[in-house]
């Protein structure tokens, strides 16, 4: 085993996860359980409920956590892009394979995003409100418009996580869904009602979108039932591990360290699941977790730096 760094003094950090449940919290819990295990007595860690959106950067502005989660990745290089991030600094990024996908009844005559237009009268759409928090709110009602859609022509059925609007689709009370979360369960039962068709955005709303720093992706023929050939759609993949930039730099170093030579600790939570079907990506690869949408904290780069010279994992911290 290699020097594992220690806290010289004794810190409170607190951490903005998810609603209590999902992939958000499993990352702070880790790393806060690993540095806790670096600190000296009389450290405090705490867990803060987020949703994951612009709620946890207004957080981190506002001192009241000091390292937070966000996804997707993209959303973090959009908002860098237009210059809304200073004065934040990434710890590095826990990889996951998500995309932003439209999904209709089969019986509606769409064959694409802009097509809704023609029969707004006649829809609900399942997905998240777009309330100044929600990312995937954010991208839909932003899609829609660069689309054509004007949203209030919709009827829409909001939900702040996706599982609402996959059971809403799913049982029937609504014909449209735009979601993401496609590696769960519930995407691979939305066809037990009735068939499903899922609609390509269109080249015009991708373009704008990867303008602004928010890239595309595929989903491959095969991944959702029904889907008969490659859908290009928006990319909503990766959580970013986020602080400030005045975050000390031992704290920061720490962090990074333990998610670098750690990170077994976190697959293992994931192992029984396909990797093409698991909310966090493994084999956790440090290159990767560098590879950041918005500048790496000082103490990270370090982190990074001595990873790459050192054996970027020891199977005795597993469990501390």
């Amino acid at each position: 085993m290699t020097d594992t760094p220690r806290l010289r003094r004794p810190v409170t950090l607190q951490f903005r996860g998810d609603w209590g449940q999902a992939n958000m919290h499993r990352i702070c819990g880790w790393i806060a359980q690993e540095m806790g295990d670096r600190a000296p007595k009389g450290s405090r860690f705490a867990i803060w409920s987020g949703t994951g959106g612009l709620d946890q950067m207004k957080a981190l502005r506002a001192g009241e956590c000091d390292i937070t989660v966000v996804t997707p990745a993209a959303a973090v290089r959009m908002l860098h892009r237009a210059g809304e991030l200073e004065g934040l600094a990434a710890l590095g990024v826990i990889g996951q394979r998500d995309r932003l996908v439209v999904a209709v009844d089969a019986a509606l005559p769409v064959q694409n995003a802009s097509e809704l237009a023609a029969v707004a009268d006649r829809l609900v759409v399942a997905t998240s409100p777009d309330d100044g928090v929600n990312l995937v709110g954010f991208a839909v009602h932003k899609a829609l418009r660069l689309a054509g859609v004007d949203p209030d022509r919709l009827t829409f059925a909001y939900s702040e996580r996706p599982f609402p609007a996959l059971t809403r689709f799913a049982s029937g009370g609504a014909n449209v869904l735009i979601h993401e979360a496609l590696m769960t369960p519930p995407w691979q039962r939305i066809d037990k009602v009735r068939p499903v068709r899922y609609v390509p955005w269109g080249d015009e709303v991708l373009r704008a979108f990867a303008a602004e720093g928010w890239p595309d992706a595929v989903v491959e023929a095969g991944y959702l039932p029904g889907l008969q050939e490659d859908l290009r759609t928006l990319e909503f993949s990766d959580f970013v591990v986020l602080c400030r930039d005045d975050l000390p730099e031992d704290v920061a170093h720490l962090a990074t360290w333990c998610m670098v030579r750690t990170r077994r600790a976190l697959e293992a939570q994931y192992a029984h699941l396909p990797v093409n079907h698991t909310p966090v990506t493994y084999p956790i690869v440090p290159a990767d977790m560098a590879r950041t949408p918005l500048p790496l904290h000082p103490g990270a780069a370090r982190a990074y730096a001595e990873s790459a010279s050192a054996d970027a994992l020891d199977e005795s911290l597993m469990w501390g």
